[in-house]
């Protein structure tokens, strides 16, 4: 009997190794070989012309015309995805356990069933009663959405390529496999195989799909860093598991913009879109209470105001604590040695709580300023102005850097009834005398910030 061969492959580039290697040659990371069963090599037609080669062309005769889109009945789903699904597009969409990708996917299928013809809706992980179970849930049933629950990715192919749908979407792409590759279900070599053949068959029968893929501790997609590469679309979908919205963010797109992002909440019918976020993370805020800031932030090209609170309070140890909900954690401890360097705010010995209310998380350097703001109102123990907004990067001198889309923000503040806006001295000069009946502070440095809001 003749021994099976052993290989060892990258779960970050898939670069493959003959022996097992502590740092991968092709990226250079760090214990990401793992060992997999070495496939027959079998000589393979070309990739998307089906054994035709393809021949070379001038480029100004290649053929522009627009892709027809197809709508999924949701329009936040299609703001981020361009304006709807191209046909013999792939979608990779990523995210925690549990939170709603699955949804997301069955409620796009089912109405674009409805629209545009049968949907190959593979479940690899539920079986069919479960699906349809949460199909009555979002209340999105219809006779052209076929269910399928089968891992070996040849059946589908050959489903697939019998039903010819109008989309296909594979839940999840670790739970399939190929015969052909003698290893486990969400290796290496699976992932990679099965998502190369799910692409071919995309590209040569003009058949989108979308695909579900689960994500490590560190929150990135699973398997190789090269499945990422060869889909035409990734989208995360975030959100924090104890509040409603969810947060679909696109990092790769072939066919639109990765600027912009759609925002939902989930509800007992599932998820719904959210046609005024920043008046629903406001609804609740408490006027007069010190610590509270209002940042107008952006997602993707999308102004949305979040609520910033700090909760300043002296130590009972030597070592104060330090803890971001929300933002991240070492912007809050640059914040913190700049207020004390530049400042003069002695917080050495006080702990400091920051949390962006709602669930969403900041990641622009836009916050930088509010959150410097908000730790000094909780310190001082002053309130601002209910009706402020700020907005402003922070940098080491304690100066007040210019952000981008100031009058996007602007206009959502102007929206919800806001007044006066403390904004970098850059961007007041540019807005000056654009909007009558608007308090424009413009500020140079984290002090200038201070004297305007604390009077």
């Amino acid at each position: 009997m003749s021994k099976l061969k052993v290989k060892y492959a990258c779960q970050d580039c898939g670069h493959e190794s003959a022996k097992w290697l502590g740092r991968c040659p092709g990226c250079g990371a760090w214990n990401t070989l793992v060992e997999e069963l070495a496939a027959r090599k079998e000589p393979r037609g070309a990739f998307f012309t089906g054994g035709v080669a393809a021949k070379p062309m001038p480029i100004t005769k290649v053929d522009t015309a627009s892709f027809p889109r197809m709508a999924t009945g949701l329009k936040e789903f299609d703001r981020v995805l361009g304006g709807g699904i191209v046909p013999g597009a792939m979608v990779l969409i990523g995210g925690d356990p549990g939170i709603g990708k699955s949804t997301l996917l069955l409620q796009a299928a089912c109405s674009i069933s409805g629209q545009y013809g049968q949907v190959l809706y593979v479940s690899g992980e539920e079986s069919a009663a479960q699906t349809r179970m949460r199909a009555e849930r979002v209340n999105r049933l219809h006779d052209n959405m076929l269910i399928m629950t089968e891992t070996n990715l040849e059946s589908i192919i050959q489903s697939a390529a019998h039903v010819k749908p109008s989309l296909l979407v594979i839940d999840s792409i670790q739970t399939m496999y190929s015969p052909e590759i003698p290893s486990a279900p969400g290796s290496v070599g699976q992932v990679r195989d099965c998502t190369a053949k799910l692409l071919r068959l995309a590209k040569e029968r003009d058949i989108p799909i979308a695909i579900i893929g689960h994500v490590t501790k560190d929150g990135n997609i699973a398997g190789p860093r090269l499945l990422e590469h060869m889909v035409d679309v990734v989208l995360y979908f975030e959100g924090e598991r104890n509040y409603a919205f969810r947060v679909l963010r696109a990092m790769k797109n072939r066919f639109g913009s990765t600027s912009e992002s759609g925002i939902f909440a989930m509800e007992e019918e599932g998820l719904a879109e959210v046609k005024n976020p920043s008046g629903i993370l406001l609804s609740e805020r408490p006027e007069g209470a010190p610590g509270s800031v209002v940042l107008a932030s952006m997602e993707g090209v999308r102004p949305l105001l979040i609520e910033i609170q700090a909760l300043v309070s002296t130590t009972c140890f030597g070592m104060p604590r330090r803890t971001a909900v929300g933002f991240d954690y070492n912007r809050l401890i640059l914040l913190l040695a700049v207020l004390e360097k530049r400042v003069g705010q002695m917080l050495a010995n006080q702990d400091c709580y920051v949390n962006a209310v709602g669930g969403i998380k900041v990641s622009e350097p836009a916050a930088d300023l509010p959150v410097a703001l908000a730790i000094a109102s909780s310190y001082r123990n002053m309130p601002l102005d209910a009706k402020t907004v700020v907005v402003g990067e922070v940098g080491l001198t304690g100066e007040v850097r210019m952000v981008s889309r100031i009058e996007e923000r602007i206009g959502e503040a102007v929206n919800l009834g806001f007044r006066r806006f403390v904004i970098p001295s850059g961007n007041a000069a540019a807005f000056k005398g654009k909007r009558a009946g608007l308090e424009i502070i413009g500020v140079a440095s984290v002090q200038e910030a201070m004297e305007a809001v604390f009077v």
